[in-house]
């Protein structure tokens, strides 16, 4: 391998919001997700409410910009 223009490996711990953690080897230092196998519906069998509106919202006030930009060039 070419020294130089790899990315540094960490070993480092993943961070669910359920509160469960494991370790696992990645090239960021800390992983946080909002749903692992300990809480995922097709793990546990049981049904949970996901919160699809509030990634709507946070996808439209990231985008919210770029479509600004879209309508006045037109």
């Amino acid at each position: 391998m070419k020294k130089g223009i790899h990315p540094k490996f960490h070993y480092t711990t993943v961070r669910c919001a359920c509160g469960n953690e494991f370790p696992t080897g990645s090239t960021k230092e800390s992983i946080r997700v909002e749903i692992c196998s300990k809480c995922h519906p097709f793990f546990t069998g049981k049904q949970k409410l996901v919160d699809t509106a509030g990634r709507v919202d946070r996808f439209r006030r990231k985008y919210a910009k770029f479509e600004e930009s879209q309508e006045t060039d037109q």
